[in-house]
């Protein structure tokens, strides 16, 4: 069952510059943080709201998510504040937890003493690229060893880790992007994002763009890129909780230029069932009838825009004789014949 998150957004705040990438107010759909400073009186107002909505589920678990900007790279005391604000909800047992999400360079000893105190049991680390020449690209101002090793230590202390990375960016390549989600990989975090590179107004990305010293992906490129990363963590076991960042009518009007598309995670997932499909059905051969079996849940994503999988099966020859059937039970992402 997944967990009830109540989001708290603490837009670009604790970030020491603006990445080249980011226009955070946009992404967020937050305010300035100059008009609306995140306080405990706020924290605990949008708790009560999502606590008193009505739930299917009685005994989902919750958890607070600090989402938008380094919740560690806040001053120390307001970080003691925002979490204090929570710490009631988790006494009474309304709250399991608290999520964060942070920069690589602002993660040591100290700050995970701080988090476990108050409760925190998942980081996600804005990793973004574990190429050097990237980072310095992108204006990130950390190192790439500061991302390993803040991932290492989070491990260590016994944290749930989180890894954000993106594709897509000024200096990348596929060879330095599968090269980043192999490393990623042996590094184990336990969950991963997948975020393309977005032209966004207000963004130094968008600066760049106009002088044309920056091409972002096509929007099938970012999907095919996408698939191979997801390859590689669905390999090691790595669970992938998003491709591709949340829709809203805000977002899609900011953007002058790259691969966004609201259902972004769904193109990744049928363009990764058609190739498994692709693969099972041609080394099954054509010559007796079997029945190709995919999860209910799927269906949508593996026909695509127009049933295009669907009709490039055909085209190849690899529907004959298949009878194609969605399955309620079986389980996502998985493609079975027999």
């Amino acid at each position: 069952m997944k967990p009830l998150v109540i989001p708290i957004f603490i837009s670009h705040q604790g970030c020491p510059h603006r990445c080249l990438f980011c226009d955070q107010y946009t992404i967020t759909g937050g305010t300035r943080i100059e008009e609306q400073p995140v306080t405990p009186e706020i924290v605990k107002k949008t708790i009560e709201h999502w606590l008193h909505r009505p739930r299917k589920e009685k005994k989902q678990r919750v958890q607070v998510a600090f989402y938008g900007g380094s919740f560690t790279g806040l001053p120390q005391q307001i970080q003691r504040e925002l979490l204090e604000s929570v710490r009631s909800y988790i006494e009474d047992g309304e709250v399991d937890c608290i999520r964060i999400s942070t920069r690589p360079d602002y993660v040591d000893d100290r700050i995970a003493d701080l988090l476990k105190e108050y409760s925190v049991a998942i980081v996600e680390l804005g990793i973004q690229s574990l190429n050097q020449d990237v980072l310095e690209a992108s204006i990130r101002g950390h190192s790439v060893q500061q991302s390993e090793d803040a991932l290492k230590l989070l491990k260590g202390r016994g944290f749930t880790v989180g890894a954000q990375l993106m594709c897509g960016l000024p200096g990348d390549n596929n060879s330095r992007l599968m090269a980043t989600a192999r490393r990623i990989a042996e590094l184990e975090p336990d969950f991963v994002r997948i975020y393309p590179a977005l032209v966004i107004k207000g963004s130094g990305l968008e600066k760049i763009y106009r002088e044309g010293k920056y091409q972002p992906l096509s929007l099938a490129r970012a999907v095919a890129l996408s698939c191979k990363m997801k390859a590689i963590f669905d390999d090691h076991n790595i669970k992938v909780v998003r491709m591709g960042l949340q829709p809203s009518d805000e977002l899609a009007d900011k953007v002058l230029a790259g691969p966004y598309h609201p259902a972004f995670g769904e193109l990744v997932i049928g363009r990764n069932l058609f190739k498994k499909t692709r693969k099972i059905l041609h080394e099954k051969g054509n010559m007796q009838q079997k029945m190709l079996r995919l999860a209910a849940a799927d269906e949508s994503a593996f026909r695509g825009p127009d049933n295009a999988s669907i009709k490039r099966l055909a085209a190849l020859g690899l529907l004959e004789n298949v009878e194609l059937i969605f399955d309620k039970d079986q389980a996502r992402q998985t493609v079975l014949v027999d």
